[in-house]
């Protein structure tokens, strides 16, 4: 009689454990959905980047430039001797994407960095640390406009 018994404890195990596994996925406890996993993407493609988020505003940034750029960099953006250099014709903001003048500008580049070629820092921000993301897009954007 106990090997029956075993044989049924089996088929029940078996069944309780198809029906935990296949039948309660559906819904959790507090009535929402459970996320499904999605495949995951090569590391590339998962990491959105903010421009792509947020497309610079060219007119606000041209706002946003004369207020926290122009000090350095001149009210034409072709630079102010000794502070800001030309950013009208600059190889660098022709080189860079949206999203890499984006982190430059958000980390600055001191006086010590082998890559300063002014002697001159360019702070964080641009001195500004209330400057967003998107402000920052938006003075990309305008730069990408006057570029030659």
């Amino acid at each position: 009689m106990a090997l029956p018994m075993r044989k049924g404890m089996g088929v029940l195990a078996l069944t309780v454990l198809f029906l935990f596994i296949f039948g309660c996925g559906g819904q959790k406890s507090s009535g929402q959905q459970e996320e499904v996993q999605q495949p995951q993407k090569p590391a590339a493609t998962t990491t959105q980047p903010v421009a792509s988020v947020h497309k610079g505003d060219p007119v606000k940034g041209k706002t946003y430039f004369l207020q926290f750029c122009s000090s350095c960099h001149g009210q034409n953006a072709l630079g102010l001797k000794g502070l800001g250099k030309d950013l009208v014709h600059s190889q660098f903001v022709a080189q860079k994407t949206d999203e890499q003048l984006l982190e430059y500008v958000k980390k600055g580049r001191p006086v010590n960095d082998p890559l300063n070629t002014t002697g001159v820092p360019m702070p964080p921000k641009g001195g500004n640390p209330a400057l967003t993301d998107e402000q920052i897009l938006d003075i990309i954007a305008y730069l990408r406009t006057i570029h030659q």
